[in-house]
């Protein structure tokens, strides 16, 4: 019998096919989410769903179409047909699993900002206009903006440890060639276990999920941090695919880049941004406040790079005769934003569990904004402390490697829905401890203030 998993991301989707007899994976592929017209986050979203039905229509069509396609690209990749599809298990946010089933979103898009319901589903393939005789399963919802793909990434990493199986994922295995590769998946692909709690997990994108694991409870936020992770609203941003600027390294007055596929960037991805971000701060061409120096204020031959982008600094990354690729003051303030919401809501989490960062056994991350984020970034730019960073391990889909144990899984979806009755769901929106914090943490200074700092 054969399987589909599917993680259901706000911009990019990214899906396998397994043999349940043995759990292997025999096809990966990926795509971007098309419903990215209609806005590169998950609130623009909603809004235009709620403001007309025919584009709520027109989001749902578009999405389970192309998850079939997806799915049909597996098939034909592997030589399976089909109809030999028997199972398929879908994890994403609340509001891309409501699109997809063609819920009523008001009750997302307003207060009390809920899920219609926060069980897993269980659907037949007509239900989603797809032929063939697959039952279908989404993943449970707790709740607010923590969804099934939440669910998945820590399930994910709870079995994995439980069966004392799978290492440290460093994108390593045989590389799967063409569309599959410029998506960064890899084949095969062992989970990272969870092993010791407290532990932290971070899926660092969009929605920014955020769950803090003890031994009884999973609390579970979302922070919304906007697209720029995975290179959304930055003047020259892309997501993680060929031509995309992925590291940016300043030696001496040069910049090395890479790119991912080695041909000319286009543009730049988050993993790029982020450490572009490292490197100014290095470098002191960027101020821990976030402003970018102007060149008559830098004493190098960096200094050349500093030109006007509609009336503030930027850094020119790349140029050649056909494009400009630059990270804009804007940007930078993009980035900030994004990385204060998570760190904000990380310290809520910490308190609401009691439970400080400095305590924390394990620190997992995940995200579509390139091959790698390094943890040392993450403590440069002011999301990690020290103590974070050395018990910090990235796997780059996590998701994913959730959504195939659960397929794949002999007991069928009841373990993951008794993970999910775990979780508690703290929300962040209105809260005035988040918002204090969100303000502490806006700098990029992460040597102001220690996680116990954080939570007085």
């Amino acid at each position: 019998m054969y399987a589909i998993a599917i993680d259901l991301g706000t911009t990019t989707l990214a899906a396998s096919l397994i043999d349940c007899a043995n759990g292997e994976r025999l096809a990966v592929s990926g795509a971007l989410n098309p419903q990215r017209r209609f806005g590169a986050d998950v609130i623009s979203r909603l809004d235009a769903a709620v403001n007309s039905a025919e584009l709520q229509m027109e989001m749902t069509a578009l999405i389970r179409a192309e998850l079939r396609r997806i799915g049909q690209g597996l098939c034909d990749t592997a030589s399976i047909a089909w109809s030999d599809i028997r199972k398929v298990a879908i994890a994403g946010n609340p509001a891309m699993q409501h699109i997809l089933l063609g819920l009523v979103l008001q009750s997302l898009a307003f207060p009390p900002f809920r899920p219609l319901y926060t069980d897993g589903t269980h659907l037949k393939a007509a239900d989603l206009d797809w032929d063939g005789c697959a039952d279908i399963y989404l993943f449970p919802m707790p709740g607010g903006f923590v969804g099934g793909d939440t669910v998945a990434f820590v399930y994910g990493l709870v079995k994995a440890g439980s069966r004392g199986k799978g290492q440290e994922s460093k994108g390593q295995g045989s590389r799967v060639k063409g569309q599959e590769e410029a998506f960064g998946l890899t084949l095969p692909l062992d989970p990272c276990p969870l092993t010791l709690t407290p532990a932290l997990c971070l899926d660092i994108g969009t929605n920014g999920e955020i769950a803090l694991i003890t031994e009884e409870l999973i609390w579970a936020t979302s922070a919304a941090a906007g697209p720029a992770f995975e290179g959304g609203n930055l003047s020259c941003g892309m997501a993680a695919l060929p031509g995309a600027i992925s590291s940016v390294l300043i030696e001496g007055e040069r910049l090395r880049l890479q790119v991912i596929g080695d041909g000319q960037p286009s543009g730049i991805c988050g993993s790029g941004a982020i450490e572009a971000i490292t490197e100014l701060l290095r470098c002191n061409i960027l101020e821990v406040g976030g402003r970018l120096r102007g060149a008559d204020e830098i004493d190098s031959n960096l200094a050349s790079r500093v030109i006007d982008y509609r009336g503030a600094n930027a850094f020119v990354l790349h140029r050649d005769a056909e494009r400009l690729i630059l990270l804009s003051q804007d940007d930078i303030r993009q980035l900030q934003l994004a990385k204060a919401a998570l760190r904000a809501g990380i310290d809520v989490l910490a308190q609401r569990s009691c439970i400080q960062c400095h305590a924390l056994k394990d620190v997992i991350l995940t995200g579509s904004f390139g091959a790698v984020l390094k943890a040392g970034w993450l403590k440069t730019i002011g999301i990690f402390d020290e103590s974070m960073v050395q018990t910090s391990r990235f796997t780059p889909e996590g998701v994913l490697a959730g959504v195939e144990l659960a397929v794949a899984g002999k007991e069928g979806f009841s373990a993951v829905e008794e993970l999910a009755a775990r979780f508690r769901v703290v929300p962040l929106s209105g809260t005035p401890l988040f918002e204090t914090l969100f303000m502490r943490h806006i700098d990029f200074s992460h040597n102001r203030f220690d996680s116990s700092d954080s939570l007085s």
